[in-house]
């Protein structure tokens, strides 16, 4: 298995393998933990990529023996269609190691057979369900960065209801509420309102301070669960403590 070097960018830890094509590895760093709206390259679920002349083999880890399968499913899959578009004729291979579903899912992804089929009788539909739900949590979380930090410039909160995305900070938050709405075909333009619901309908002003309220428990459990699986991963692998995990989550 490839060596492992830890590389400090931007305030966050990421563990990258030696020697990795530095298209492949940006073609996983497009790939997302669902849950955590994070990629698996800065989570440090990327354990390994092998290449050689005709395959190119990414092993994947994740914190526990029983993260849930659909969750490492979506990101095995997502794994291999990021890296297939990349290497052009050399085969992937994406393997999940440690995990109690490993082989129905290296196997099920490998045969191209989705989630249902790798799980007959247990799976009734595939998974594009579920990751709407988690790119919309994803959604609300960034909405609501943004609109912090423009109550932190001097917006009125019920003010907001009126904003549109070009008044927004620009920076990071603003950008990565922009993908989360081309990923859910919601407008992202800046004429675009500040704060939508689900269905693309523009939050209200008297429905903002609930909806903000919510929006920022989604995003609190997002970042708490984070910090969470990195710790969990930390220990399970042996690997440094990523830049803001406690000791609790790590034990």
């Amino acid at each position: 298995m490839a060596a492992e070097v830890a590389v400090e960018r931007a305030g966050e830890l990421k563990v990258r393998p030696d020697g990795v094509d530095d298209a492949v590895w940006e073609a996983l760093g497009t790939v997302r933990d669902p849950e955590l709206d994070s990629p698996i390259t800065e989570l440090g679920f990327v354990s390994a990529v092998l290449s050689e002349p005709a395959v190119l083999t990414v092993e994947l880890r994740l914190p526990t023996y029983f993260c849930a399968p659909n969750f490492a499913y979506l990101m095995v899959a997502d794994a291999y269609d990021a890296v297939a578009a990349t290497v052009g004729e050399q085969a992937v291979v994406i393997r999940l190691l440690d995990h109690f579903a490993s082989d129905e899912i290296n196997a099920g992804v490998a045969g191209g057979r989705g989630f249902a089929g790798s799980f007959p009788g247990l799976a009734d539909d595939e998974l594009e369900e579920l990751r709407v739900t988690f790119q919309r949590k994803a959604h609300r979380a960034c909405q609501e960065q943004v609109a912090t930090h423009l109550i932190k410039t001097g917006w009125a909160a019920e003010d907001l209801a009126t904003a549109s995305l070009g008044d927004a900070c620009a920076g990071q938050d603003l950008d990565r509420l922009t993908r989360r709405r081309a990923e859910l075909k919601l407008p992202a333009g800046p004429d675009a309102p500040l704060l939508l619901q689900d269905d693309g309908t523009p939050i209200s002003q008297l429905d903002l301070p609930l909806q903000l309220r919510i929006a920022k428990t989604t995003r609190i459990s997002i970042e708490g669960n984070s910090g969470l699986c990195r710790g969990l991963l930390s220990v399970r692998y042996n690997l440094p403590r990523p830049e803001g995990v406690d000791q609790v989550a790590t034990g």
